[in-house]
């Protein structure tokens, strides 16, 4: 909020006649250390860090700390990942919260390939993770064998404070570092193009 002197009070600003507004910027060193110098790929990188837009892929009680991560006490707005989005064509990031069965891999792998590049995954949950305590036939043990996985975020179910230290660590790896997606380091180990 701006705030505005009342009538008649000095305003705190210099005349217009005063020789320090009309100066030659060139010939100061303070011009020279306010250039902010990168490169389009740096910023690239920095703007993908600071605004994640996640899809969501809650299939058991991890969803439900997922969920809470976007109410009001947890706000992970203030992080860059405002709204979850309901289409993975919207989304950047796929968080996967939960068991993941057999009959259910397939969908998920329909989800993550829908999604355009650059995109990320975060396995949330022991139970996406490594199958957590079912060791059976039935589920996937550890989602990293459907679609290649960035960030792991342990816990039975993790807290909200979790999932939002796994998006941190995410967004470091993204902007910071510059770090390629776990799709694109697979495709180069593999020799190919292709995910």
């Amino acid at each position: 909020m701006a705030l505005i002197p009342p009538p008649g009070a000095p305003s705190g600003r210099a005349p217009r006649t005063d020789p320090s507004i009309d100066r030659d910027l060139r010939e100061e060193e303070a011009f020279e250390k306010s250039l902010l110098l990168t490169t389009v790929d740096k910023a690239l990188s920095w703007a993908r860090s600071s605004s994640i837009w996640p899809a969501t892929f809650g299939l058991a009680c991890c969803a439900i700390e997922m969920m809470h991560t976007a109410t009001p006490r947890y706000d992970i707005a203030r992080f860059g990942a405002e709204v979850f989005r309901a289409s993975p064509r919207q989304a950047d990031l796929l968080i996967v919260s939960g068991r993941v069965s057999q009959k259910m891999a397939p969908v998920l792998r329909r989800v993550y390939d829908q999604m355009l590049e650059p995109k990320w995954v975060i396995s949330m949950g022991a139970c996406a993770s490594t199958g957590g305590v079912f060791n059976n036939y039935a589920l996937v043990q550890g989602v990293d064998k459907v679609v290649p996985v960035d960030v792991y975020v342990p816990g039975c179910p993790p807290r909200p404070e979790g999932l939002i230290e796994g998006i941190l660590v995410l967004q470091d790896k993204i902007g910071a570092k510059g770090v390629k997606p776990a799709s694109d380091v697979r495709a180069e180990a593999a020799g190919g193009d292709e995910a």
